[in-house]
């Protein structure tokens, strides 16, 4: 019996086999989370995008897909429109009534955590992956996120020993009176403590703090950020409606940062590396001294 006949059948079945599994993967998606959406990217599957919702921001290219709205206020119609044949979010996604409008269709929905637990972005990673037909680019994608994180937590661990961990406050929709400021069991908690600092709000979820209790919780950093107000226009916009934050150390020391918003939206990231090293060289200045050293 000769081989060659063999193995080139058996190589023929098998890239069959393969074509047939790529097929039965959903091609076409719409995805309803930042998070999500940058991981699907990231995994390679931007071509099976057909639309995305607004918090869908990065990269830019995928700004250019059409839009299904808001993530918590989907319209079926939308969705629709677009003839997906998968629906990705998380928990966050709704209302409940359209996606079971959206199910009733025949279109498949795919729910990831929007937990900021590592266990859960490795569940999400994993079913992404398999989603995608990607399992080995998540495997890796999962396992260098946990080695930028376990690097960074090694230099604040280090930087700590002679820099006290600052106290900060990290404030939402700065152009208003009453900023919502993120306290426990938020995504925002979690940035703030992976990125060294303490987390001065006590209470659970966010809520609104009038100028006067943000003041008395004396912050050595206030962390803004803004739908609208970007950068320094979202600082004057906190300035402006709240004066009385002038006093404050982290005012008087010029100690106020900005960050992206949809950050804090459906998950853990890819880009929330890079923000906690961002944050984390300006609460620890000798990081980012360490960091120039290293570059030369």
């Amino acid at each position: 019996m000769r081989l060659e006949p063999i193995l080139a059948g058996l190589c023929t079945g098998l890239l069959l086999s393969t074509a047939s599994l790529a097929d039965e993967l959903p091609q076409r998606w719409i995805s309803a989370g930042g998070a999500a959406t940058e991981w699907i990217v990231e995994l390679g599957g931007q071509d099976r995008l057909v639309g995305v919702d607004t918090t869908s921001q990065h990269p830019e290219t995928v700004t250019a897909l059409p839009s299904v709205g808001y993530q918590r206020q989907l319209s079926a119609e939308g969705v629709l429109t677009l003839a997906p044949d998968l629906l990705l979010g998380t928990e966050e996604m709704g209302p409940p009534p359209v996606l079971i409008q959206l199910e009733k269709a025949g279109v498949r929905i795919e729910r990831l955590s929007a937990s900021s637990e590592l266990s859960a972005l490795e569940d999400n990673l994993l079913r992404l992956g398999a989603l995608l037909g990607e399992p080995e680019r998540a495997q890796l994608a999962l396992e260098d996120f946990h080695r930028q994180l376990n690097d960074l937590q090694r230099q604040i661990k280090q930087a700590s020993k002679t820099d006290q961990p600052p106290g900060v406050l990290l404030l939402l929709g700065v152009g208003g009176n009453s900023p919502l400021v993120a306290g426990r069991n938020t995504m925002a908690d979690w940035l703030l403590r992976q990125a060294g600092a303490r987390n001065l709000a006590e209470h659970e979820g966010y809520k609104n703090l009038a100028a006067e209790a943000m003041l008395a919780l004396d912050a050595d950093w206030l962390v803004l950020t803004d739908r609208q107000l970007r950068g320094i226009e979202g600082q004057q916009a906190l300035m402006a409606q709240n004066p009385s934050l002038a006093a404050s150390r982290a005012v008087r020391e010029g100690h106020l940062l900005s960050i992206d918003p949809t950050l804090l939206v459906g998950g853990l990231g890819p880009r929330l590396p890079d923000a906690l090293r961002q944050l984390s060289h300006a609460f620890y200045p000798q990081l980012q001294a360490h960091r120039a050293e290293a570059s030369q």
